[in-house]
């Protein structure tokens, strides 16, 4: 049963429209506007991969649907995203554009598994450096990508987006550069400057609709997008060959990777700035899972959730999944009535949208408040950055978040220590045989070391009492460590005795052996006045008169 209602939660429902009664004009209007602004992205991210406009705007419109049906998240706009382009790019280099659709599928299954074994918090745990390093390097991805068309060439053979644009000004006819540079000039001034007319003007849409104007009267010697069709493909499940599955198992997982990722962050960013209620971390898995396996279906590219639409989405009124819905039949109106218009754009121009997408995608201030936050925070940011441009972007998740872990442990390590107190009370003959420490913070495998030696080095005592109250965390490790210094003390004829072991800590000093390490059950102690008094008479029985008092 329990099972079962699990797998309800996953599945769309009556309150996800709740808000509807109310919402349902500005969600039309939202939809609307998404939809304008949504198109020349779906373009541009289905040229920029390799796999064509076409395959952007099949994934915009049939994941965009399933996602906002079947996803966890009542605002989030999913379809074609800057991050995804970056991962397919190098697929398409090496396995063809064919490629595209078995990897949608194999990584949307994944995704799909992940929503169902309830792994969606799991990306709660990339620590907030590593986002912002992976956001800037692939905003600084996306804008290298667009270096070709914008001088008119093709990229060039390397894998690093870096190199290939490199490569690609070798192959510029600098007689005729001008024109497809002009474009992308003048697409970047319309999109600053028209939202400074009015914020609502859609201009991405306005300034490829003046440049493709004036390219085409003007008989400008641009590359077009090209012939798009006029109706949605039919589904079919692609060429299935064995061989080519195989070796497209790594590619699809870092697909899948990067999909949940990116989709659950956006959801979390959109759930923080709306009153639209919280997401379903899992639902949402499941619900980008099943947009990227339909998306397959019918020939386009895995999809993710997209912060950038989202966010225009919130403006726009949105407050309910049919925003989301109406913004992929908007798409859907325009395969049937305008891809003839459409096929005419320039691909400098959808170049220059994505320029300025990826720029709009760097926030300094944000930039200036993670390098001015501490020297660790700013390191993972920078590393993260870095590996992001030059490696992997999955590899530079891993690599961000573990160097995040080491400077987390390190800081952890040091809030960890051990200190010699006096003993409570006035004192009393025979005290300086008594070594009192209390151990604090976190006593693990990063401090452990540190702690053991201060400790064993103790001298000229007959008693220590371990005060273990104020530990805050106790592994293995650390429950190792004071096993070994109470046989080491024992060994010496040190007498141990432990106050304070908190409740939560007792299962593993147990199973470790904390306990039976000690020379009787009876010493170890919930109070501290007690294993003062208890050590005090054990010194009084072991040394004679003259050695109590000096």
């Amino acid at each position: 049963m329990k099972a079962l209602r699990y797998a309800r939660s996953l599945l769309p429902r009556r309150a996800d429209y709740r808000l509807l009664k109310k919402s349902w004009r500005g969600d039309l209007l939202a939809g609307v506007t998404v939809g304008i602004v949504a198109l020349p992205l779906a373009l541009a991210f289905g040229v920029s991969s390799g796999a064509g406009a076409e395959a952007g705007l099949i994934t915009a419109i049939v994941a965009g649907l399933v996602a906002a049906v079947f996803g966890g998240s009542n605002i989030q706009v999913s379809g074609p995203t800057g991050a995804m382009v970056v991962v397919l790019g190098p697929i398409v280099a090496v396995h063809g554009v064919g490629a595209v659709a078995i990897v949608s599928i194999m990584a949307g299954v994944v995704v799909l598994l992940a929503g169902a074994a309830k792994l969606g918090r799991v990306v709660s745990y990339i620590p907030w450096p590593v986002i912002e390093g992976f956001t800037l390097g692939i905003a600084v991805l996306i804008f290298l990508q667009q270096v070709p068309a914008a001088f008119g060439t093709h990229p060039g053979s390397s894998s690093n987006a870096f190199v290939a644009a490199v490569q690609s000004l070798d192959q510029v006819a600098w007689g005729t550069v001008v024109w497809p540079l002009l474009v992308v000039v003048v697409v970047a001034a319309l999109m600053i400057g028209i939202p400074r007319i009015h914020k609502q003007l859609p201009a991405s849409i306005i300034a490829i609709i003046i440049v493709s104007v004036v390219a085409a009267l003007c008989a400008l010697p641009l590359t077009d997008i090209g012939t798009l069709p006029s109706t949605l493909p039919a589904a079919q499940l692609p060429t299935i060959d064995m061989t080519v599955i195989q070796q497209l198992v790594g590619p699809a997982l870092t697909v899948a990777a990067l999909a949940a990722i990116e989709s659950l962050l956006s959801a979390r960013v959109a759930a923080s700035i709306s009153d639209t209620g919280p997401y379903d971390a899992d639902r949402e898995l499941v619900g980008q899972g099943l947009a990227s396996v339909a998306s397959g279906l019918f020939g386009g590219m895995p999809a993710t959730g997209a912060i950038a639409r989202t966010a225009v989405n919130l403006r726009s009124g949105g407050r309910t999944r049919l925003a989301a819905i109406i913004h992929s039949l908007v798409l859907l109106a325009v395969v049937y009535l305008a891809t003839g218009v459409i096929s005419q754009v320039p691909l400098a121009a959808l170049s220059g949208v994505l320029m300025v997408t990826a720029v709009r995608m760097v926030s300094l201030s944000t930039m200036r408040v993670v390098l001015g936050s501490s020297r660790s925070d700013a390191a993972v940011f920078v590393i993260t950055a870095i590996v992001t441009v030059s490696v992997d972007l999955i590899v530079a998740v891993g690599i961000g978040i573990g160097v995040a872990a080491f400077f987390a442990l390190r800081a952890l390590a040091k809030s960890g220590g051990v200190h010699r107190e006096e003993l409570p009370g006035p004192a009393q003959p025979g005290d300086d045989h008594i070594a009192l420490f209390r151990l604090d913070g976190a006593l693990f495998f990063g401090a452990a070391d540190r702690v053991l030696e201060r400790v064993t080095s103790v001298a000229n005592v007959t008693v220590v009492i371990l005060r273990m109250s104020q530990l805050q965390v106790l592994d293995a490790t650390g429950a190792r460590v004071v096993t070994e210094m109470t046989h080491a003390l024992e060994r010496r004829g040190i007498t141990v005795l432990i106050k304070g072991i908190r409740p939560s800590h007792l299962r593993v000093a147990t199973r470790v052996g904390v306990i039976t390490s000690l020379r009787h059950e009876n010493h170890l102690f919930e109070d501290l006045p007690a294993a003062v008094e208890h050590a005090r008479s054990h010194v009084a029985r072991e040394l004679p008169t003259d050695a109590r008092f000096g």
